[in-house]
């Protein structure tokens, strides 16, 4: 892809981050208006609600259709905000780009099917293929997916594309409703360079006390944006009201959050960066250590009938290496992640002695 062209429009500032807020859904013309009436006040310049909602189960809201596309037309000609919302189907393209709708966005579960991407790209290389279209990551946490998309797109003659992180669906439960996993959009931008990701805080945290502390996390990361849901009466919402803010509550979390300066002297940040890269060698080193341990037990295993997987010293290893690593500062997920990689591969190595026939 490199002939990507700015998703920024004229009344944007391409030197600022991207912010994205309105409401989960549109539920009706007057929260809409006054959602967005709040959110115009406090200098948001791009407006999101969702007209058409997929949801898991049927007989839940799934939005109110092509007249929710009325309601934004609207908040444009009152509040001069840009407004976007979500597509699914050639059909919700026709009908969001016949009602002026300025920018797209590409949802979780349509990204991860590449019969209703194509779809979607050849729909709006039909009509308009100037319009900016951000597309959310997959919910499984598949990047080659995620750039196929964005291939799809970009083939159809779709230049003005960024990206949406809200984080990957897991089974059970867990701090964030979408785990983060940000190496996968760190990951993305360096395999398609000038790319925006913009971060969804709300999808991914679920909450709305997460809010805050994952916009923050964006910005340390320098993505280019954030994309928050936002009503002007959140407990009242048809849709994911755990996870939405207030207008009021938006513009007070905006103004205390850190964009970080990536134009500053970087040759501390060398030094330190070396001091990264030594660390990682010895990690490797003493990665290769320890397999060459579980190469050695593999042998014992395999000379006395030994089954590889010992599930009794898993459990207890698991449970005393998080508390050491939990006490000295690192999460749970982040240690229980690195086990399980290291247990994965001790096995597999374990596995390959015991099957030696020689």
């Amino acid at each position: 892809m490199e002939k990507l062209e700015s998703i920024y429009i004229n009344g944007l500032d391409p030197s600022r981050p991207l912010i994205i807020a309105g409401p989960c859904s549109a539920e009706s013309r007057e929260q809409v208006l006054e959602t967005a009436r709040l959110l115009a006040g406090g200098g948001i310049k791009v407006f999101r609600a969702g007209i058409w909602k997929p949801r898991t189960r049927p007989g839940g809201f799934e939005g109110v259709g092509e007249k929710g596309l009325e309601w934004l037309r609207e908040v444009k000609e009152r509040t001069g905000m840009l407004v976007t919302t979500e597509v699914a189907t050639r059909h919700h393209v026709e009908a969001a780009l016949s009602a002026g709708v300025d920018l797209l966005w590409i949802g979780a579960r349509t990204s991860a099917n590449p019969f209703a991407m194509q779809e979607i790209a050849d729909a709006i290389a039909d009509i308009n293929t100037d319009i900016p279209v951000l597309v959310k990551n997959p919910v499984n946490p598949d990047i080659e997916l995620w750039i196929g998309a964005l291939q799809r797109l970009y083939n159809a003659g779709i230049h003005r594309l960024g990206a949406i992180h809200r984080g990957f669906s897991t089974y059970g439960r867990h701090l964030y409703r979408n785990l983060p996993q940000w190496h996968i959009p760190i990951e993305l931008r360096r395999r398609i360079p000038g790319l925006p990701v913009i971060v969804d805080p709300s999808h991914m945290g679920g909450r709305r006390e997460l809010v805050a502390p994952l916009a923050q996390q964006a910005f340390d990361m320098s993505f280019s944006g954030l994309i928050i849901e936002s009503h002007c009466d959140p407990d009242s919402a048809l849709s994911d009201k755990n996870q939405q803010i207030t207008p009021e509550v938006l513009n007070f979390i905006l103004n205390t959050l850190v964009v970080r300066n990536s134009n500053e002297s970087t040759e501390s940040l060398t030094l330190l960066r070396q001091k990264i890269d030594q660390i990682d060698n010895e990690l490797v080193e003493l990665f290769n250590r320890r397999m060459e341990v579980s190469r050695e037990i593999g042998q014992y295993k395999k000379e006395h009938r030994m089954s590889a997987v010992q599930p009794g010293r898993y459990g207890d290893l698991m449970v005393s290496r998080i508390r050491m690593a939990q006490e000295m500062g690192m999460s749970e997920e982040f240690m229980r992640s690195v086990l399980t990689a290291i247990h994965d591969e001790s096995v597999r190595q374990q596995i390959e002695v015991i099957n030696d026939r020689r």
